[in-house]
């Protein structure tokens, strides 16, 4: 009787050490591919980072050469007029031109300062438009986990 208990304490013990194995070696495997899904996806939080950056670092230099023209009146911003400025007293000039008839809607001249405000406006409204792109990106990244 010795013996036969012996036995299946035996058995008992050898089914237990292959059940905690097997259950470590799930939990490594598991482990595994958490890490594997973790490092894809700051891969993918990574190159939106980048892309966000460039896209800034773009519109950064796009608006920079664009204060300068303006600054260098080697540009210069104009609006179309609803109606003909004659006499309005509004603080632009109705413009055809540089020394040539151009047909269609007129347009007046906005003055450098004027110009230069736009573009800082738009500048910010482009770099919270990047902003929230790469907010989408990164949430979409978060949201759909390899």
């Amino acid at each position: 009787m010795d013996a036969e208990w012996q036995a299946k304490s035996e058995k008992q013990a050898n089914t237990f050490q292959r059940e905690r194995e097997a259950a470590a070696l799930a939990l490594i495997n598991w482990q595994g591919a958490e890490q594997s899904r973790r490092r894809a996806l700051e891969d993918q939080l990574q190159a939106i980072d980048k892309t966000h950056h460039q896209e800034l670092t773009n519109a950064q230099a796009t608006q920079a050469r664009l204060r300068d023209r303006l600054a260098s009146s080697d540009l210069r911003l104009s609006v179309l007029l609803a109606a003909p400025a004659q006499g309005s007293g509004c603080g632009v000039s109705a413009t055809n031109g540089a020394g040539g008839m151009v047909y269609g809607a007129p347009r007046a001249e906005l003055d450098p300062a004027t110009a230069q405000r736009i573009v800082t406006i738009t500048d910010a409204g482009d770099q919270g438009l990047i902003a929230l792109r790469a907010c989408q990106a990164y949430a979409r990244g978060i949201g759909n986990k390899p």
